[in-house]
């Protein structure tokens, strides 16, 4: 079932908690609504279940203008942060809980909830009860009672934030897994990007009741759309410097003496420019994009990841740990083009920079401003 977002919006008092958002989110595909913390995520999510009424705008399920229809009647599942699961019933009890509210007969809500265990693979827990489950099965029982309902959209609210790394990672995989075996249509709302990045169809980044992004994973990350995004996604975060037009491709790096050479197409007087620390490369000082003092080192796993300092400016860059280097090193970064993003210092905008003719250099270059 496809769900449709049309100019909806949401007000609390004098706050536009979303902002005439529309898009459309395909049968059976998994959304990710990612944003950082009051961005409207969750409001999106109240709304699309019945539970908050839009100041203005539509919800259509389908066909269906479900814009004003009660929560109980929209035929969705839900999955919330804390699992809200019945301490004093066992798991069959709680997965068959919502079919008893609607009347279904006890031995076919009986054969529904153990078949929607074992989709969950916990059929092996069903005489126990919550208290005597990990977070990660009772989370699975949560999913499983939102499932038994066969709903047409699931729903879920931060729903491995009680979790602890490895059992996020896990439950991830499996919201993935069980969502794909039912092709039921849902939206995941998360503040993690690792999480969203990693389980999604498409991600909607979020900032201020607005949706800054509508894409996939790979091209949120790839091509981003404005600064927001670039430096919302990432981990370590994208380095972000502006640059000032001296003359023809040359420019200088603020609160420094270092000049960059960057596209003859850029034709910006000022710019942002972003480059992620996995982009950047140890290298030769003439074909260099980058040079500065070793501030520090550090080793993240297999990464090594040293921060740079150049004039007021910190930059950090994952490099190959073969490389030796020691706090107080001069060493110089280099960067593929492809992977050089550029932003209007005025509206953080993308500014898309064609490539130049072949036979140019592959990187930018560096050169100290006398």
């Amino acid at each position: 079932m496809d769900i449709r977002l049309n100019q909806l919006t949401m007000q609390f008092e004098e706050m536009t908690a979303v902002d005439r958002m529309t898009t459309t989110i395909n049968n059976g595909e998994l959304v990710s609504l990612l944003g950082p913390s009051g961005c409207g995520k969750s409001t999106t999510l109240m709304l699309l279940s019945g539970l908050y009424k839009p100041t203005s705008g539509e919800i259509f399920f389908g066909d269906k203008n479900v814009t004003r229809l009660d929560a109980e009647k929209r035929k969705i599942g839900m999955v919330f942060q804390n699992y809200a699961l019945y301490p004093h019933l066992s798991v069959l009890k709680n997965i068959m809980f919502p079919l008893r509210m609607q009347k279904v007969p006890k031995k076919e809500a009986r054969e529904r909830a153990i078949e929607m265990a074992a989709l969950v693979r916990i059929d092996h827990l069903l005489k126990r009860k919550p208290a005597q489950l990990s977070g990660g099965q009772q989370q699975r029982v949560a999913i499983a009672r939102a499932l038994v309902k066969k709903p047409k959209l699931l729903l879920l609210d931060e729903p491995l934030s009680n979790l602890d790394a490895r059992l996020r990672l896990e439950m991830r995989e499996e919201i993935r897994r069980i969502q794909q075996e039912v092709g039921i249509t849902a939206v995941f709302v998360t503040h993690d990007q690792e999480e969203a990045l990693s389980i999604s169809d498409r991600v909607m980044l979020m900032n201020a009741g607005s949706i800054q992004q509508d894409s996939t994973p790979q091209q949120m990350y790839k091509k981003p759309v404005n600064e927001f995004v670039a430096s919302f996604l990432g981990n370590p975060p994208i380095n972000l410097m502006t640059v000032e037009r001296m003359e023809a491709r040359q420019y200088k790096l603020e609160n420094s003496a270092q000049m960059v050479l960057l596209p003859e197409r850029l034709n910006h007087e000022r710019v942002r420019v972003g480059v992620r620390p996995e982009d950047l490369y140890l290298t030769d000082k003439d074909s260099g994009l980058l040079s500065g003092k070793v501030l520090h080192i550090e080793t993240i796993g297999r990464d090594t990841m040293i921060r740079l300092k150049i004039g007021n400016t910190s930059v950090r860059a994952l490099v190959d740990p073969k490389h030796q280097l020691q706090t107080g090193d001069i060493c110089t970064l280099g960067a593929d083009r492809d992977n050089i993003h550029y932003f209007d210092c005025d509206t953080g905008e993308r500014v898309n920079v064609e490539k130049e003719a072949q036979g140019d250099a592959d990187t930018a270059d560096v050169e100290e401003y006398a």
